[in-house]
């Protein structure tokens, strides 16, 4: 069984870039299955630390094709600027390929992402205002356009022409943006279909024969669990399958093919943008995890919340993944602090709920219930085994082992590739 799943076990952020780089190079693919430019994941080039929007981490490594599936929406000029980055640097994109079946993010799908938030006024679910969930809309709703059509282009101007004479009055009438020309619109994508067309291919087939030949591949996914379409805290989500099943759907290849589902989890909790967080701490302890951990988007910039860790929402990701191993990462940014928590359950009126609560206004009004264990008053950024690690750590590492039902295997002490502990994996 040749394929593995990579996704976050929290809201995202957990540092997925770091362990994609990690592992990529042992695979013969490594595929991104959903999203699009609202992702972020930092890699590490010599001594660069380049932040990836669209292109799969495994880029970084010349043995490795990377793809973009099906399930992702793709911004053709993020991607070129994205291609032209890394070639500066001497990183090669000739093994890039983009799915045919990957929908485009056009000009007025940004403009409808950033007007809708306007008008969610103070209900505004936080979104990068990439133009991702109005393009998903499309996709849904069937008006969406694909990757292949770029290689058609009279097929092209024919559903641009029909799509802009109901869109150029949703943009005049709801958002008050200027409407788009039909000519520039279709002069500026044929530019991008000459620069990226040859890459765009038909990535279910090639994967498959891939997988049937005894290739093996690596899933890449982008934001976390809790950001699901499906299966996070709704609506304060993206608009993708960010859970392992969205590998499947996302890329084409079956489930019989996955091995393994590794989940990343920090050791502590984030969040960026809107929505109830449990464990979020507004004081000096917060503020310590954001500037220690450097807790700022790679996509946006915006600071991130910052809590404890929370085991009742990491316990949900395990189920709805069927994550098999998890990676702890940034355990490094708890050395020093005289005492750790860990959120075993929620108080919802007065009431213990150890189990994810089903409506938002539930999860809105969750108390966390916390265990405090001794913290380890030491570094723990050189230690190379789980056995160097200071015996609170272990302990800590360990009681979230019991708490969520799955092995840490992996442990990052640190953004570098070798401040890394295998622990199993």
């Amino acid at each position: 069984m040749p394929a593995t799943v990579l996704v976050g076990a929290q809201w995202g952020d957990e540092g997925k870039g770091k362990i994609t780089d990690l592992l990529a190079g042992n695979y013969d693919y490594v595929v991104r299955f959903q999203g699009g430019n609202n992702a972020g994941h930092t890699v590490v080039h010599g001594d660069t630390h380049l932040a990836l929007h669209q292109i799969p981490s495994g880029i970084m490594y010349e043995n490795v094709c990377s793809v973009i599936g099906n399930g992702c929406v793709v911004d053709p000029k993020v991607l070129i600027e994205e291609m032209d980055n890394l070639a500066e640097l001497g990183i090669s994109t000739d093994k890039l390929l983009i799915s045919s079946h990957a929908h485009l993010i056009m000009p007025w799908h940004i403009d409808m992402d950033k007007g809708a938030e306007v008008t969610r006024s103070a209900h505004s679910i936080g979104t990068t205002g990439r133009g991702i969930g109005p393009a998903y809309r499309d996709k849904i709703s069937r008006d969406g356009l694909r990757m292949c059509d770029l290689l058609e282009p009279d097929y092209f101007r024919e559903r641009v022409s029909e799509l802009l004479l109901v869109r150029n009055e949703e943009l005049k009438d709801v958002y008050g943006t200027e409407p788009y020309d039909v000519d520039e619109i279709c002069e500026l994508y044929a530019g991008y279909a000459q620069r990226i067309g040859g890459q765009i291919v038909d990535t279910v087939t090639l994967l498959n024969e891939a997988v049937e030949a005894g290739k093996s591949i690596f899933f890449e996914g982008a934001q976390g669990a809790l950001l699901d379409i499906d299966h996070g805290t709704f609506p304060y989500v993206t608009s993708s399958s960010t859970s392992a099943g969205g590998a499947c759907t996302g890329s084409g290849v079956g489930a019989k093919w996955i091995e393994r589902v590794l989940g990343i989890a920090k050791a502590y909790t984030t969040r960026v943008g809107s929505g109830p967080f449990p464990t979020e701490l507004l004081d000096e302890t917060g503020d310590l995890l954001t500037t220690k951990g450097a807790e700022f988007g790679v996509t946006t910039g915006r600071r991130r919340r910052c809590g404890w860790f929370d085991a009742v929402i990491v316990k949900y990701a395990v189920r709805v993944n069927g994550l098999t191993d998890i990676c702890s990462t940034k355990l490094d940014v708890l050395d020093g602090l005289e005492k750790v928590k860990i959120c075993v359950a929620y108080d919802i009126d007065g009431k213990r709920v150890e189990n994810m609560p089903d409506t938002l206004s539930a999860f809105a009004k969750a108390k966390p219930i916390y265990e405090e264990l001794d913290g380890w008053m030491s570094d723990t950024t050189a230690c190379k085994t789980f056995e160097e690690l200071p015996e609170n750590a272990k302990a800590y590492l360990k009681r979230i082992e019991e708490l969520v039902g799955v092995p840490i295997t992996l442990i990052s002490t640190g953004p570098d590739r070798d401040q890394t502990i295998n622990n199993g994996w």
